[in-house]
């Protein structure tokens, strides 16, 4: 009798624990009948303590509400290119790559109604690309054509995702040099795309040898956007697949959405 009063206090003061975890939402993109995540993201964010949910891709309103009800944070995942004619106003370059119509409009409904309601975000790749395009910015569309002084390698192709290939300086007192502890890092990067124009509110935290803008944070109101309030970052690389692989460097990016989810 007193094993089974231990057991069900155990499972009470675990289910309490659960209970509180934030839950952090998780974009997905869409792969023929299926909606895919990559499982490096899912396992970050139960690594720092948080309740991963894969948001499959939608552009109902009604259902985008419902679920950011559901969650406490937000992550922005990696993935194809936008289209620069309807979101910033470029005709295409030929270097220009895959583009997902339904997922740039799920993506940009989806962070837009985010900050709206306050939720924290994290965009990652693509995920930070976002918040430019979402909220009045723009985007290199290929680094190697547009940049003529960018010579860092910014596709590290065979190379493995968690190793590092280029360092990047950052930001003194930005969440980027708040939770490394340090103003460089070695980072990986799987991109040919970059924010350009930084819209209003936001900040540079870390940049590459080449001046490509490596991290951003929003450090004032959104203009013309309903803003909440809540912490909203972005790195152009990739610390989930560094963390997952064991890496503990930017664990603290993911740990930091979890607590700021919590509040």
């Amino acid at each position: 009798m007193k094993r089974f009063s231990i057991f069900l206090l155990a499972l009470f003061f675990t289910g309490s624990l659960l209970a509180q975890s934030p839950i952090i939402g998780i974009s997905s993109y869409r792969s023929g009948a299926s909606h895919v995540v990559g499982n490096t993201y899912v396992n970050s964010v139960r690594m720092a303590g948080g309740v991963p949910l894969i948001i499959p891709v939608t552009t109902d309103d009604a259902q985008i509400e419902a679920i950011l009800n559901a969650i406490d944070g937000l992550i922005m995942t990696g993935g194809e290119d936008f289209d620069p004619l309807k979101w910033y106003g470029e005709e295409p370059l030929r270097a220009n790559e895959q583009i997902a119509p339904e997922r740039d409009e799920f993506d940009v409904k989806l962070i837009r109604a985010a900050v709206a309601k306050g939720i924290p975000v994290l965009g990652i790749c693509r995920g930070q690309q976002l918040m430019s395009v979402a909220f009045g910015g723009s985007l290199y569309q290929d680094i190697p054509s547009q940049v003529k002084s960018s010579y860092v390698k910014h596709r590290q192709g065979d190379t493995p995702g968690y190793y590092g290939t280029h360092t990047i300086t950052i930001e003194k007192g930005s969440i980027l040099a708040e939770v490394t502890g340090s103003n460089k890092a070695v980072v990986n990067s799987f991109h040919h795309q970059a924010i350009k124009a930084m819209p209003a509110g936001f900040k540079v935290t870390a940049r590459s040898a080449d001046g490509i803008i490596e991290a951003v944070e929003r450090v004032a109101p959104l203009k013309d956007y309903a803003d909440g309030g809540a912490v909203i970052f972005g790195t152009q690389f990739h610390p989930e697949i560094m963390t997952n692989a064991g890496n503990p460097l930017f664990l603290g990016l993911f740990q930091k959405l979890v607590s700021e989810a919590a509040k």
